[in-house]
């Protein structure tokens, strides 16, 4: 019975109750804006009408076709609006409908932007059910009305007016289109003299959806026929409006306005203006309408200003390449030089497009960097040997001093590929008492895609290196693989050296879940956590450790390729092997104090851990604040045979 209640026409619906305060105070509202409007004297036949349907609202409860906004998880409120309220608009006013969707939205109990999609999906779907005397002029009449609903007001303006577009898109709502745009424009009068609020961005869309022209304002202006007017007073008023948003400085608004009606008046003062205040998105969708000669300026102004990105893309978007071919090449170049110093190799190339001139300056990168692989692969691939002699190359640049293999007393690199060589390394690394760790994986550009697996493990002691190649081990025997691993992951007899160890950890545990290796570590020491401060990361602590750095050109290389090139292994076991001479060195190594003397030794036992547990098990955070006070509390004492370790490194 209740949901008969609302296909009743709004005229004879009675009053009969008191209204509460709330209602009463709504209903002020109401009275007093129908008043002061014509127009919603037409929309509100009865004040008396309104404050029946709030109290209504806030007290009826519907049991038939609920459309909910809950979570799934959590119980439905047992007030919900019946979908039947809606399911005709023929007799339903613009102030039932938007007050339906307020009940809606006030009792959903999901998130505020899930509630809004559904709204406005159903919005879309309420304006095929006939609303009089049209959708586009039913629409307009809720934006007469919704400055009432105050705090919802701008989110529901947006919610219809999207509906509206939708439903037009799709090519209906042609029916009284014409009186929309009028209405349309008189709002927009209203807007402007402050007659009735809306926000900035919804008087823009509401200019766009409804399509209002000059013209429309003109005749909303005089109430009368368009032909004969020139629109000469509303494009006035519409430069004297755009004027004062300018000089509250609402640039994006005031181009928008001056793009919809196709205004052109403003110089490059204005231009400037917008610059001067860094409203930069606007000074870009003016000058693309404004057409090429503003955008050129708009380019020399951003060079002029050092915003060489903004300025980069302003040439590529409007293909202005030929106007600033010299801006364009820098911009690219400084792009090149960043991916080159990242150790991005791949991607540097990929955004070549097939340019010799920067082909040429990359493969120049290359052998700045020394990465005379890079140069050799770069000019077979492009054919590119006759265009530069790589040997004079070479000599004309400045090499930079790196660390070398042999400088560290290594005598063998071992690739371990095979079960039986997996078995004999590890019967040497458990032999010794301090090993560096490190892993090395192919690099993933593509966005939002998981990073590759960890390909290689590199494990070095005083004078080898060995390099697990994971992804054939763990392929060919898991098992063995997993063994192996643990005896030497697991074993509190052999301190493991890392640099930045947790994010090889967390790379190891997504690559190879399943392995128990990789669960936990026993007796891991991260150089990173001994020095305060470092710098340049590994290379920078080898420099100030061992007086040289290591190059990292080949960091971002392909490490699933097969076989790596000598130039990969060379620097795979370096990264491992640094890590023991820079634990050798660091007894003896001091730094910068406050004290009087100056310096002191650098503190390195307390940052062992004994045990670091890398599970994968899902726990509550409340469990996990418990373990990390424990661990924090069992870290401080060291077990005796943590101690005889250290004491035994030492000697």
């Amino acid at each position: 019975m209740k949901c008969l209640l609302w296909s009743i026409p709004c005229a004879y619906l009675p009053c009969k109750m008191e209204p509460d305060h709330d209602a009463s105070r709504k209903l002020s509202k109401l009275s007093d804006s129908r008043l002061a409007n014509p127009l919603l004297q037409l929309l509100c036949p009865s004040p008396g009408f309104y404050y029946f349907w709030f109290l209504q609202l806030s007290t009826m409860g519907v049991d038939e076709n609920f459309l909910y906004l809950h979570n799934q998880d959590k119980a439905r409120h047992p007030l919900a609006v019946s979908r039947h309220a809606l399911c005709d608009l023929s007799n339903v006013s613009p102030v039932v409908f938007l007050y339906l969707l307020k009940e809606c939205y006030a009792y959903g109990t999901c998130k505020a932007t899930a509630k809004f999609r559904v709204l406005q999906q159903q919005a879309y779907g309420f304006l095929y059910n006939d609303p009089q005397p049209g959708a586009a002029i039913f629409v307009a009449h809720c934006l007469y009305v919704l400055p009432i609903f105050e705090s919802h007001c701008e989110g529901f303006s947006h919610l219809i007016i999207s509906a509206l577009r939708h439903f037009l898109k799709v090519g209906n709502g042609m029916n009284g289109i014409y009186k929309a745009k009028l209405l349309a424009a008189k709002l927009f009068l209203a807007i402007v003299d402050g007659t009735l609020h809306h926000e900035e961005r919804v008087l823009v869309k509401i200019l766009e959806v409804f399509d209002v022209s000059l013209s429309n304002i003109e005749k909303a202006m005089y109430d009368a026929d368009e032909k004969g007017h020139t629109c000469q007073t509303a494009k006035v008023l519409v430069e004297q409006y755009i004027s004062r948003l300018v000089d509250s400085q609402s640039y994006m608004t005031a181009v928008s306005l001056l793009e919809h009606f196709s205004i052109r008046e403003s110089g490059e003062s204005f231009l400037l203006k917008m610059l001067e205040s860094k409203e930069y998105r606007a000074a870009e969708k003016w000058a693309t309408f404004m057409g090429r000669p503003i955008l050129c300026t708009l380019v020399r102004e951003y060079v002029n200003r050092k915003l060489q990105k903004h300025a980069f893309d302003v040439i590529r978007q409007n293909n202005l390449r030929e106007e600033f071919p010299e801006i364009y090449r820098q911009y690219k170049e400084s792009k090149l030089k960043k991916l080159a110093e990242k150790g991005c190799w791949d991607v540097a190339e990929a955004r070549i497009y097939d340019d010799r001139q920067l082909l040429e300056y990359l493969v120049y990168l290359a052998m700045e960097a020394g990465y005379m692989e890079k140069v050799e692969e770069l000019c077979e691939r492009y054919s590119l040997e006759g265009f530069i002699n790589v040997k004079e190359l070479e000599e004309s640049i400045p090499t930079h001093r790196y660390l070398q293999l042999d400088e560290l007393s290594i005598k063998e690199v071992v690739w371990v590929d095979e079960m039986n060589s997996l078995l004999d390394a590890t019967c040497d690394i458990e032999e010794c008492k301090v090993v560096g760790v490190d892993c090395e994986w192919k690099p993933n550009y593509e966005k939002g895609s998981p990073p590759n697996k960890v390909s290689i493990m590199q494990i070095a002691s005083d004078n080898k290196v060995y390099i697990l190649d994971l992804i054939k081990l763990y392929g060919d025997s898991p098992n063995v693989l997993d063994d192996c691993l643990t005896r030497i992951l697991h074993s509190p007899r052999v301190l493991k050296l890392g640099y930045n160890f947790q994010c090889d950890v967390k790379q190891l545990a997504l690559s190879y879940g399943q392995l128990q290796c990789f669960k936990h570590y026993d007796m891991l020491l991260d150089i990173q956590n001994v020095f305060k401060e470092p710098r340049g990361g590994l290379s920078g602590l080898a420099k100030k450790i061992l007086g040289t750095g290591l190059n990292k050109t080949r960091r971002n290389s392909n490490w699933e390729q097969r076989p790596l090139t000598q130039f990969q292994l060379e620097y795979a076991a370096l990264d491992a092997a640094v890590l023991v001479h820079i634990f050798r060195h660091v007894r003896g190594y001091t730094q910068p104090t406050g004290d009087q003397d100056g310096h002191s030794k650098i503190e390195w036992k307390s940052h062992i851990a004994s045990h670091i547990d890398n599970s994968n098990s899902k726990i509550s955070k409340k469990e996990a604040k418990r373990r990390n006070a424990k661990a924090k509390t069992d870290k401080a004492p060291q077990s005796v045979e943590t101690k005889e370790l250290t004491e035994q490194t030492l000697s």
